[in-house]
């Protein structure tokens, strides 16, 4: 019978290394080497996890009908899929069951392992009903090329926290660059001389996951070269065993268990198990009738219908009565596989997979929170109940006379903080009483606090956090007269000769004020058209993202409002805007791409050399093909002018022309001839922050040339109106008033400080960088052409590193890097020197600093009292009235409020 099994290009390997051999699937593989389940899967979650799979099914479907046989054989959407990139799929019975769960990967076109097309792959166990599925289905597909290449191609998994740092040390050459730092992608790289494929997935709940595709005669080479160097990060080979126990954990179904039958033999509905159907199912029109559509359809109007709290059909006649959902033992016992679930005093379901499974003790919460060395194990399930049940339901686990509590739960793993995936445990609310105080006690220790803090940040910290100003002493004290908690409502009307009209009394000195603040904006960017009263920059955005709306549908005001169809901006994981990403700003107003199926936005491509900046020539391309209406500029992690001129020249010709925003939040107090001009370039719009790089309280500023009788008047009268009313009533007019004044100073010192700032920023990354630290960007600029510069101090590494220069008086912020996975692995931290600049740190006062931050950062050092003392020789604000010129001011300002 062993001879009969076949056998994976590892085979011997886990022989000699005391894998313990068995049966699955048809496969002789290995379910435990000497270490143990237990300790596989604890290495697997704190360094990471070799696995062999190759036994799973590969197929290789091409020609001119490979999409169309993809669309109709599998759930999800192939045409969401550019080359380089990867998506879970189910292959769907008539009946909306599952005859298998699958991953669908398109190949570039580099790709050794196929020269193009698509790879599937499918489960071991199902590999040839599903090859004999598919072939059935292949005769409606003429023009279709389907090979079965499961026994040329290797396969091997590499997972967890350490995985990537084993990658970069042994990829080579040309191909050494790892897939985009966003799952379900993938990139060809080189291993030891051999072409491989690198996809970002994975089947165990790790946020770090990569899969393998091996030429089958190179596997053994590559596999104990990952083996060898792996060994000293504490990175193990890892059996079936483990593999099931982490997939469990991460509550990820496997076909036998939460796929195919129940325990009583009926099928499953897809529906029932919620991780797979929201991930792989798609009813894009673009797929028409596609194998089980309308029974899918009928399990989703049900399941959302229930979402929804709608009325239902009876149990019997529901689509989906059951799903699986996650279950905590909270009882003394271990749930497996076929024990009976009971709540509300009868039987609701059973369990799908179920067991013990180890973790590490986190010790702490927060962003420095990492595994100790202390390990417990906890009892948990996935079962199909009743669908009524609903989180936080206990429930009864019975086998035969023996039963134990449970209670389900969302889930069992977070895998949404990298490195690390984490343990999810029930939480049981902790209610804490402090002692009774008095408004006096209360009010005493809230200023002393203030005071103190006040002191800490303004006396003996070095502020180098690029989205942070002190604004000087005039301006907070005025953000604190009168007019702050008052009210100015105004809009512009028609009937009379477009004035705006206040709606309330009291406001003329705010009216005067607003006028006085436009014209030294329009005078400091360059324009003809400020709006002021937004309160922030993202407020900004969202208001042009609103007026944009607005005025594309002009011409229909009875039909429901269309939303932007295209916008290019820049990936949040390469420095873009919060407020300019979907997740942001542009939600609400931003279409959905017809054929992704996600939101109709695409990100700049960037530099292969330099992901800090647009690669132009790889735009233009995008530009013909998308058509966008938007083209949103500008980033929180910015080193570089944006290529405002260039850009606009390759739209002046588009019919019609996208509208070029750029997001200045960072760099508008930089706004000149030393960085950059961008209405003389050619941006439509531009909004931004005005309390980073500019001088002013915190507000928000929207500025273009669409004055009236220019081609975009109606897009500028519909921002207004989205400002005003559509998304405030009291604008902050204390703070309005405190930017008046910092507009007078940024107008009055313009030039020289932002010499200062970015002359300063040059310096201050070459003095890092003698220190020994990496600093990113172009070395032939001077890293910088920014108020910015960015520091590399290793992977993950950002938020450890950025507490310990708080500790010592210094303040950044960590930052995830082009290649970070997300800002919980921050490699980077990213610093400002704006503010410091303003209170005269000179160039090479900016060198002295590079040394006390390479003492913390490089030989962990404690330099606090020296920072201090720095820190105490730069307290006189610059680019303002001197302390001697505004003495009498204060004094007259703090009458005033006595």
């Amino acid at each position: 019978m062993e001879q009969e099994r076949k056998k994976t290009p590892l085979n011997s390997w886990h022989k000699e290394h005391g894998g313990q051999m068995v049966e699955f699937g048809g496969w002789q593989m290995p379910v435990v080497y000497k270490r143990g389940i237990i300790e596989e899967h604890l290495s697997t979650r704190r360094y990471g996890g070799l696995f062999d799979i190759s036994h799973m099914g590969r197929f290789l479907i091409g020609g001119k009908d490979a999409v169309p046989f993809l669309q109709h054989v599998l759930t999800n959407n192939a045409l969401a899929l550019d080359p380089g990139m990867a998506q879970y799929t189910l292959i769907s019975n008539e009946k909306g069951g599952a005859i298998d769960d699958a991953y669908l990967y398109q190949l570039s076109e580099d790709d050794p392992t196929a020269p193009s097309g698509y790879l599937l792959v499918v489960n071991a166990a199902n590999k040839e009903k599903d090859w004999t599925w598919f072939m059935e289905h292949k005769k409606k597909f003429r023009n279709l090329a389907l090979e079965d290449k499961t026994d040329e191609i290797g396969m091997v998994a590499l997972q967890g926290p350490r995985a990537k740092e084993l990658l970069v040390k042994v990829l080579q050459g040309a191909h050494s660059r790892l897939p985009d730092p966003w799952r379900n992608r993938l990139r060809v790289c080189e291993v030891d001389g051999v072409m491989i494929t690198v996809p970002r997935t994975g089947y165990t709940g790790e946020p770090l996951c990569f899969e393998l595709f091996i030429p089958r005669e190179k596997t053994q080479l590559i596999w104990e070269y990952l083996v060898s160097v792996g060994e000293e990060m504490g990175i193990i080979p890892v059996g079936l065993g483990a593999r099931d126990t982490l997939r469990l954990e991460a509550n990820l179904p496997l076909y036998g268990h939460e796929l195919g039958l129940d325990a009583t033999g009926k099928e499953i509905p897809i529906y029932a198990v919620p991780s797979a159907a929201r991930l792989a199912m798609s009813f894009s029109s673009l797929k028409e009738d596609f194998i089980g559509r309308d029974s899918l359809k009928n399990q989703f109007e049900e399941v959302k219908a229930r979402e929804d709290r709608l009325p239902l059909a009876p149990k019997e006649k529901q689509w989906v009565p059951k799903r699986v959902q996650p279950i905590t033992v909270t009882g003394q016992g271990i749930a497996r596989q076929g024990y009976e679930i009971f709540a509300n005093g009868g039987l609701l379901g059973h369990v799908t997979s179920g067991t013990m499974v180890p973790y590490w003790v986190f010790p702490a919460s927060g962003i420095l929170s990492e595994p100790s060395d202390e390990k417990k194990m906890r009892s948990i399930a996935l079962a199909y109940v009743d669908s009524d049940l609903e989180e936080g339901q206990k429930v009864e686990i019975r086998q035969r006379a023996k039963s134990f509590e449970g209670v389900i739960v969302e889930r069992h793993l977070s895998s949404e903080a990298p490195p690390y995936a984490r343990p999810i445990f029930l939480q049981e609310a902790a209610v804490k009483k402090g002692p009774e105080r008095g408004l006096k006690d209360l009010t005493t220790l809230l200023v002393n606090k203030a005071a103190q803090n006040t002191q800490w940040r303004q006396k003996d910290t070095i502020n180098l956090i690029p989205s942070e100003q002190t604004p000087s002493l005039l301006v907070r004290l005025l953000t604190i007269m009168d007019p702050s908690g008052r009210y100015a409502e105004h809009r512009e009307m028609k009937a009379f000769g477009d004035k705006e009209v206040f709606y309330y009394q009291g406001t003329k000195f705010i009216e005067e004020v607003e006028v006085l603040l436009k014209e030294e904006l329009r005078k400091f960017m360059g324009c003809t058209e400020v709006e002021t009263r937004v309160i922030s920059g993202q407020m900004a955005n969202a208001a042009v993202f609103s007026g944009l709306v607005d005025y594309l549908n002009r011409m229909d005001r009875k039909s429901e409002p269309r939303r932007i169809r295209k916008v290019i901006n820049h990936h949040l994981g390469r420095g873009g805007h919060l407020s300019a990403q979907y997740m942001g700003g542009l939600r609400d107003y931003v279409a959905r791409d017809p054929i992704t199926e996600r939101a109709a936005v695409v990100e700049f491509p960037v530099l292969e050399d330099n992901p800090y900046q647009i690669d132009l020539k790889k735009l233009e391309d995008l530009l013909g093909f998308h058509k966008p209406e938007l083209i949103v500029l500008g980033k929180s992690m910015t080193l570089h002018r944006e290529p405002v001129k260039e850009i606009a020249q390759m739209v002046s010709g588009m019919n019609p022309r996208p509208i070029l925003h750029y997001d200045m939040a960072h760099v508008i107090g930089l706004t000149g001839p030393h960085f950059q001009e961008p209405f003389k370039e050619g941006v439509d719009i531009v909004t931004g922050s005005t309390h980073k790089t500019y001088l002013g309280s915190q507000r928000g500023v929207i500025a273009s040339n669409m004055s009236e009788g220019t081609e975009y008047e109606e897009l500028w009268d519909a921002i207004g109106r989205r400002v005003f009313p559509g998304s405030l009533s009291n604008h902050h007019l204390g703070t309005l008033l405190g930017l008046l004044l910092a507009a007078y100073e940024m107008n009055a010192f313009k030039l020289d400080y932002q010499k200062a700032v970015i002359s300063n920023a040059k310096a201050f990354a070459r003095a890092l960088k003698d220190q020994g630290l990496k600093v990113e960007g172009d070395p032939k600029i001077g890293y910088t052409e920014t108020h910015q510069v960015i520091v590399r101090v290793g992977y993950g590494k950002g938020p450890e590193i950025a507490e310990r220069l708080e500790e010592n008086n210094i303040i950044v912020n960590y930052q995830g890097a082009p290649d970070d996975e997300g800002f919980t692995a921050a490699s980077c931290l990213r610093t400002g020197v704006q503010e410091m600049t303003r209170f005269g740190i000179k160039e090479k006062d900016f060198g002295e600093l590079a040394g006390y931050m390479s003492q913390v950062i490089l030989h962990n050092r404690s330099v606090a009292k020296e920072v201090s003392q720095f820190r105490k020789r730069f307290t006189e604000m610059k680019y303002c009235l001197p302390n001697a010129e505004a003495a009498s001011l204060v004094g007259r300002l703090l009458e005033a409020i006595q």
